[in-house]
């Protein structure tokens, strides 16, 4: 068959720039449309492309030297474990901060820090004026109310006698209620200064001025503070000890937004403290009802008991919160394995052939993880021989 000019010059044309893009191309670098295999045909000599063979997948030789086990992936309840770093603190309930009833100068120190003590112990001694003043002024109402009540005594007796009006009578009554309504005044005013009902009564009895007062304890416990020295003035609104009952405490902790679904409140919860090298068991007695827009937390709090006082506040602890159970595919230890920084197990895919398939997993649960993602229920894998197995997959692609 002849061609025409103008179709020979074209084909020409085009072996040419096709010569030019093949000197192009580097040695030893297929191009991109060449980098399948390609084999003759028998019989008709055409180019047939065959894919490269998969790195992933790996056929059990007959000689492979390790045992080989497959079992099917199964479902089981898995509690998810939350960590969140916490610390001891004092159970505020059983804190109470001790200060005068009076203003004054402290003339005697009694309790020191550590010390235990007991409802009504002697924390420190103050002098006080103020106690003095408040003393004479109820002697005055007591004895003022005395005088009005022998007073009101006689005019009912002259008023019988008919001595006396009526008018005068009322009058000497109206004094008396005046006078004893004075002297009930500044006896609350002793109490309200620290005096009990029976020294105010001994005030009254004998009449004895003591301006002389202790700073009491409210609760037993433990000082764990003292902001007072000898010498030192002080007022009612001072804090001058801080008293602890440490045979309860609290640990707090902050649970991150995004995992506060799996905190609720009365949930028992596990406690690490790594200065004492145990794990305790405590409950929650608190979940926050808001974030903390700085930290984007919620505050949680557990209490624990703590009779033999080996919990200190401010320790460092670890809270474990246990979510409730999902069910899971959970698959051996042994049947991961690890490839880079990824986990895999192997899936058979046929009889003898296994595919490396990438898994995200969950943290160790005696020798079981549960798969977060990766895997089917009921899908056959190797859970035994992984790892033999993993190492002839690599040998293959050295190969």
């Amino acid at each position: 068959m002849k061609l025409r000019p103008t179709t020979l010059a074209m084909l020409m044309a085009a072996l040419v720039l096709a010569g030019c893009k093949d000197a192009q191309k580097p040695a030893g670098k297929p191009a991109a449309a060449e980098q399948t295999a390609t084999t003759l045909s028998e019989g008709t000599g055409d180019a047939v492309s065959v894919a490269p063979p998969d790195p992933l997948l790996v056929t059990v030789p007959p000689n492979f030297g390790a045992p080989i086990k497959v079992t099917s992936a199964g479902n089981t309840q898995v509690s998810d474990t939350l960590r969140v770093a916490g610390k001891v603190d004092f159970d505020q309930a059983r804190v109470t901060r001790i200060g005068a009833t009076v203003t004054g100068r402290v003339i005697e120190i009694q309790a020191h820090l550590g010390q235990q003590v007991r409802v009504g112990d002697s924390l420190a001694v103050i002098n006080s004026t103020e106690l003095g003043e408040a003393q004479l002024t109820y002697l005055k109402a007591r004895a003022q109310a005395d005088l009005q009540a022998r007073s009101v005594e006689r005019a009912r007796q002259l008023f019988a006698a008919d001595v006396i009006g009526k008018a005068e009578l009322q009058r000497r009554e109206s004094e008396l209620s005046i006078a004893s309504a004075e002297q009930r005044g500044a006896a609350d005013q002793l109490r309200v200064l620290g005096m009990s009902s029976g020294a105010i009564n001994k005030l009254g009895t004998t009449g004895a001025i003591n301006s002389v007062t202790s700073v009491a304890s409210t609760m037993a416990g433990t000082v764990v503070e003292r902001q007072v020295a000898p010498g030192q003035v002080v007022q009612p609104a001072d804090a001058l000890y801080v008293v602890a009952d440490l045979s309860r405490v609290w640990v707090t902790a902050e649970v991150p937004e995004q995992q506060g679904a799996l905190v609720k409140s009365g949930q028992t919860v596990d406690i690490e403290v790594p200065a004492l090298g145990s794990r305790l068991t405590g409950k929650l007695i608190y979940v926050a009802d808001t974030v903390n827009p700085e930290t984007r937390t919620i505050t949680v709090r557990s209490v624990v008991d703590n009779a033999s006082r080996q919990l200190k506040p401010a320790m460092l602890a670890t809270m474990l919160i246990q979510a409730a159970p999902v069910e899971r595919v959970v698959v051996p230890a042994q049947a991961v394995v690890r490839d880079g920084d990824a986990d895999n197990v192997f899936v058979e895919v046929a009889k003898g052939q296994f595919r490396l398939t990438p898994v995200r997993l969950g943290p160790d649960m005696e020798g079981k993880r549960a798969v977060l993602s990766g895997l089917k229920p009921e899908q056959p894998i190797l859970v035994e021989g992984a790892f033999h197995l993993n190492n002839e997959r690599k040998r293959k692609e050295l190969e």
